[in-house]
């Protein structure tokens, strides 16, 4: 099976250089880039499977980068940032990342994120197989929900007919919401159920991702239900 493939970009030389040996010892390929230009670049070249961005970047910053590979494909994006700031979080998912881990970051914990990511790209692009659950990811068929069609089976969405694209975590985080309409997802759930987080997660990461939802499929369609967490709407 070949390598995974990582863009790493990062500009401090020690984080970049001892990150890129310690995935590498992890069976990893990694591309290392200093700036957000180079970032792109080596983005377009190389096409990776993951690209790993810091948010502050010289020349191009991580958000901006972020947003320019998800304008050309929806490959996985997570953001490193020195600092658990509100607005550096929001902003990164907001540009379309999927994650994000708080520098300084143990490596082990980095590759476990990596790995849960990559985990339900495969999931959501239709490795995994019918659950044999009604209304579960995985399941044959078309779930409606008013003028909103979930082809479970094809991994596609269409809203008034038209097609709606999502990226693999908002397809996701959709599946989840169509297997259980009208039921109210705790974020601690869907953290667990999305993100693959089997230990405590940031709850923004929840938020973020289903204010994306709801500008692709509808405002209405997913309600908040206060202190408890979201719902499809039936």
């Amino acid at each position: 099976m070949a390598e995974t493939h990582v863009l790493f970009v990062e500009d401090d030389d020690v984080i970049r250089e001892a990150t890129q040996l310690a995935l590498e010892r992890d069976g990893f390929t990694v591309t290392a880039m200093p700036d957000g230009l180079a970032g792109l670049e080596a983005f377009r070249a190389n096409r990776p499977d993951i690209a790993l961005l810091d948010v502050m970047l010289p020349g191009l910053d991580g958000v901006s980068l972020c947003r320019r590979i998800r304008d050309e494909s929806t490959v996985p994006v997570i953001m490193l940032s020195a600092r658990a700031d509100s607005i550096d979080v929001v902003l990164g998912l907001e540009a379309g990342a999927d994650d994000y881990v708080t520098k300084p970051f143990d490596g082990a914990v980095l590759v476990a994120r990596i790995r849960a990511v990559l985990r339900r790209f495969g999931h959501a692009g239709g490795v995994a197989g019918d659950s044999g659950e009604p209304g579960r990811p995985g399941e044959r068929g078309v779930l409606t929900f008013g003028d909103l069609e979930v082809d479970t089976e094809g991994m596609e969405v269409r809203r008034a007919g038209e097609p709606v694209g999502l990226t693999p975590t908002e397809m996701r985080l959709l599946l989840e919401f169509s297997s259980a309409p009208g039921t109210v997802l705790s974020r601690d759930k869907l953290l667990e159920r999305v993100w693959d987080y089997g230990w405590g997660g940031d709850t923004r990461v929840v938020d973020v991702h289903v204010q994306r939802l709801r500008t692709k499929i509808g405002q209405d369609r997913i309600e908040t239900v206060r202190g408890f967490g979201y719902k499809l709407k039936a």
